[in-house]
């Protein structure tokens, strides 16, 4: 009896097709009123002797079919999984969708070409933090109280922190990346050439203004560098970033508290028909301001005045990529539309390079 029951018992486990039929067949054994268990309770109208081999049989039968159920029941899990996971499988060896391929910002890209083209000519590329002090932002760059940047309508001032001494110390969103030229003159003995880009915040919002936009400035000190090689160094520039060879410039004098002398240039232009062009076209536009650095920078930066000279320039990133790329709103810059990164933006992997091209 134990035997064909063993058998029919075994044979159900076998044949179980999922969790939920082998869990019929555990209950039809093993449960409270399956086969076995009703065996178990006739052992009490035996004799002892008959009682304790038939109650030894019955145990060793019940150990193996719960074995068999356990061993089947571990199958079917792992069939199921691997059933699942077939189903759920993702082909990562697909090529990637071209509505996938990601899209290098312009800004990211016009510094690339920026830096491209002042590392050719020897600078290296500094920074600074965005929260400045007044001394780094203002004092430090010859700015004397009460002048217009420093009003609040310009400028986003923080809570003052208590400096070493215990006086309140004004902090602020820097208004341009001139400090970054402070801290470099105050922690390094010239020669320097530097360019700093990055992040400035002032007060404004519109087509032409937004409230966190970017510069790139550039410095030289040196013992011999003059006007004329500011002039050279950013024709070279201007033609190299707008890929015009005879583009002219033109240097208009002007006032910068930071520069002595300080001219703004501009740039030749067509706007005949609505349409901008650059050019040799007999109008301007202004693209950035320069001027040889005033000895009262130099000596609030530890550089002795009467021994070195140098100059500096400054340009704001997004008007210039707007000028190239043909964007019309500077607000779109910073909107996280993907359709106009998709338009605007460039493939990741053309970096700009002034021996295979600035823009591929």
């Amino acid at each position: 009896m134990s035997d064909a029951l063993k058998n029919e018992l075994l044979s159900q486990v076998e044949a179980a097709a999922d969790l939920a039929a082998l869990e019929e067949v555990r209950v039809t054994a093993l449960g409270k009123k399956g086969r076995i268990t009703g065996l178990m309770k006739e052992l009490g109208g035996l004799s002892p002797d008959e009682r304790r081999e038939r109650g030894q049989a019955l145990n060793v039968l019940k150990d193996e079919i719960a074995s068999a159920i356990d061993a089947r029941k571990a199958e079917l899990a792992r069939a199921h999984l691997e059933a699942r996971l077939e189903a759920e499988r993702i082909d990562v060896t697909l090529p990637v969708r071209p509505e996938a391929e990601g899209r290098i910002h312009p800004i990211s890209q016009t510094i690339d070409e920026m830096v491209a083209i002042f590392a050719e000519m020897g600078f290296t590329v500094a920074e600074g933090p965005d929260v400045e002090d007044d001394f780094h932002n203002f004092t430090a760059l010859n700015f004397p109280p009460g002048h217009p940047a420093r009003d609040m309508h310009d400028t986003f001032y923080l809570p003052d922190a208590p400096s070493e001494n215990g006086a309140d110390k004004k902090m602020l969103l820097r208004t341009h990346t001139s400090p970054v030229q402070v801290r470099t003159m105050l922690n390094k003995k010239p020669p320097i050439r530097i360019i700093a880009p990055g992040r400035t915040y002032r007060s404004d919002y519109d087509m032409t203004h937004t409230p966190m936009f970017h510069q790139i400035e550039g410095l030289v000190i040196d013992e011999a560098t003059n006007m004329g090689h500011l002039k050279g160094c950013l024709i070279e520039f201007c033609r190299a970033f707008f890929d015009v060879d005879d583009l002219p410039l033109r240097f208009r004098p002007s006032f910068f508290p930071f520069t002595e002398p300080s001219a703004e240039v501009d740039i030749g232009c067509s706007r005949k028909g609505g349409e901008l062009k650059l050019g040799n076209h007999g109008d301007w536009l202004e693209i950035l301001g320069c001027g040889m650095v005033h000895p009262n920078v130099l000596e609030a930066c530890g550089i002795d005045s009467t021994r070195y000279q140098g100059f500096a320039f400054g340009m704001g990133i997004e008007r210039v990529a707007m000028l190239k790329y043909g964007i019309p709103d500077l607000r779109t810059f910073f909107e996280a539309d993907l359709r106009w990164l998709k338009h605007y933006g460039f493939v990741p992997l053309d970096v700009p390079s002034m021996a295979q091209g600035l823009t591929r």
